[in-house]
């Protein structure tokens, strides 16, 4: 597990669904692919992974959204994503 907190820059357009398992993934040491029951539980029994994708997309004029935070916990993580689309694991 992570310690002290890790950070993943989404700075490029990636869907937050697949930053939040790249950060997990990177966090655990193996590949996105490898992030699998029954070691690890999928992402979408913890948080709708298309509503995540969703908040975080441009708006439909290609604006940014408003700032704001979104915290759960995956796979033994506290995830927190920033408006900017910054994953901090915890």
């Amino acid at each position: 597990m992570a310690n002290g907190g890790d950070t993943v820059d989404t700075s490029i357009r990636t869907a937050m669904s697949q930053a939040v398992v790249k950060a997990v993934s990177n966090a655990e040491g193996v590949p996105p692919a490898e992030l699998c029951p029954p070691e690890y539980e999928p992402l979408h029994d913890v948080i709708d992974p298309e509503a995540l994708d969703a908040l975080f997309a441009p708006r439909s004029n290609g604006g940014p959204r408003p700032g704001g935070t979104v915290t759960f916990t995956y796979c033994g993580y506290d995830v927190t994503i920033e408006s900017d689309g910054t994953v901090h694991l915890s």
